[in-house]
């Protein structure tokens, strides 16, 4: 099976950019939620807790916006 997407650049080019960098916008998407992730799940005991909270609250908002549009970081 094949798939081809096809733009008309130039005019098109801002969703030829989408296309070609999915893969980096996962990565990156990735990226932030293992830094998310690292920053609560090994937080220091000085950490307060409103900084502690609005972290979780950061990651839980990216999984939740991810879910809703069917995307995965698997």
């Amino acid at each position: 099976m094949k798939a081809i997407l096809k733009f008309n650049l130039p005019k098109d080019i801002s969703e030829f950019n989408d296309a070609s960098n999915g893969t980096k916008w996962k990565i990156a998407m990735y990226d932030l939620n293992m830094w998310l992730r690292s920053e609560t799940k090994y937080a220091p005991d000085s950490i307060s807790e409103d900084t502690y909270n609005a972290l979780k609250s950061c990651r839980d908002k990216l999984h939740e916006i991810l879910n809703n549009d069917n995307l995965d970081l698997d």
